[in-house]
């Protein structure tokens, strides 16, 4: 007892009693390891605290794409030393696995700021035989089993790369021509659940850009795609942008522009892949991307199903535009 509390006893003429008191129990077990998650936290300030950035990227068939992913990806001003890199590799009848081992050894030998902090490739095949032509991937009949498969690899892809030091989740995709270098400062500002931006694609007709309006996977529900819903068997998986299922629904690819303010924000039911920045507890959860009909949508769309019953924030930025590969199957600004 030291004099201070001898003296605080004496005044109170008291005597302290401990009740089922013990020493403090050491473990010294080296297979006993400990993870405490509750300082690990998704917030605005995310740079000046420091937070950590996965940024994953699931790859098949990539490797003519990977040289323009690695130059974008350099450029970003988040700290490299705050982000790791994951990639999955499946299903691949290219290139793609030595590309990309290219191109990481590349970044990650030089001696600047570029190199990242980590970086792991996942090597997975799913005996997918889906065609991965343009023309095919994106015909209406490849978009089920497609959407499916893709799910199934983003699962397996997050399951293997996120941390207990992870933060914020940014799922990017490797087939982006251009994006804002502060994008992962200016998404984490919005301190969303769940945020995507607008996601076009330059096409230059006659000199002009028509600035044609790619993912339709982003939108808002409507009435007429709950009825639809509704009258299909919960197996089946529904498609945006094509005949076969009008559903009414409202696209973000319609909307916006990016001379606007880039911060607007609308609620959205649905999300495409292109780019989504996560907070990481959100997929703790068990929010996940359902390689199954969940509420009749899969991959991105179930996603963002699952994380809207589950009550998390699921936002799009309209006039934020991200620019990926014109495909050409696209028939340019919708109407």
């Amino acid at each position: 007892m030291s004099n201070n509390e001898m003296v605080a006893w004496n005044q109170h003429l008291q005597t302290p009693v401990l009740f089922n008191h013990h020493e403090p129990y050491e473990v010294n077990a080296s297979t006993i390891n400990r993870i405490d998650l509750n300082p690990i936290v998704s917030t605005p300030r995310a740079l000046s605290n420091r937070e950590r950035i996965l940024i994953l990227t699931p790859l098949r068939d990539a490797a003519p794409y990977l040289i323009k992913y690695f130059d974008l990806l350099s450029e970003l001003t988040y700290p490299h030393d705050l982000i790791d890199l994951a990639f999955l590799v499946g299903d691949s009848v290219d290139d793609t696995l030595a590309v990309l081992a290219s191109e990481l050894n590349r970044i990650q030998q030089r001696t600047d700021k570029i190199p990242f902090h980590s970086v792991l490739i996942v090597e997975k095949d799913f005996g997918s035989n889906l065609d991965m032509s343009v023309e095919s991937r994106h015909g209406f009949a490849a978009q089920g089993p497609r959407r499916k498969a893709m799910g199934r690899a983003r699962n397996y892809l997050l399951s293997a790369a996120l941390k207990p030091e992870h933060s914020w989740v940014y799922w990017r995709d490797v087939d982006i021509v251009d994006s804002p270098k502060k994008i992962i400062e200016d998404f984490v500002a919005h301190d969303r659940d769940v945020l995507v931006p607008n996601i076009w694609f330059h096409r230059y007709e006659n000199g002009r850009d028509i600035e044609g309006r790619f993912d339709y996977n982003s939108w808002i529900e409507s009435d007429k795609g709950r009825r639809l819903a509704a009258s299909l068997d919960k197996d089946v998986v529904l498609a945006e942008g094509y005949k076969e299922y009008d559903t009414g629904r409202t696209y973000m690819a319609r909307m916006g522009d990016w001379r606007n303010n880039k911060d607007e924000e609308i609620e959205l039911d649905g999300i495409g892949g292109v780019n989504i920045l996560v907070k990481a507890d959100v997929h703790r959860s068990g929010i996940n991307f359902p390689c199954y009909a969940f509420e009749n949508q899969a991959e991105t769309e179930g996603f963002a199903k699952m994380a809207k019953r589950a009550g998390y924030q699921v936002v799009g930025l309209p006039n934020y535009v991200v620019w990926h590969i014109d495909t050409e199957e696209k028939p340019g600004n919708a109407a």
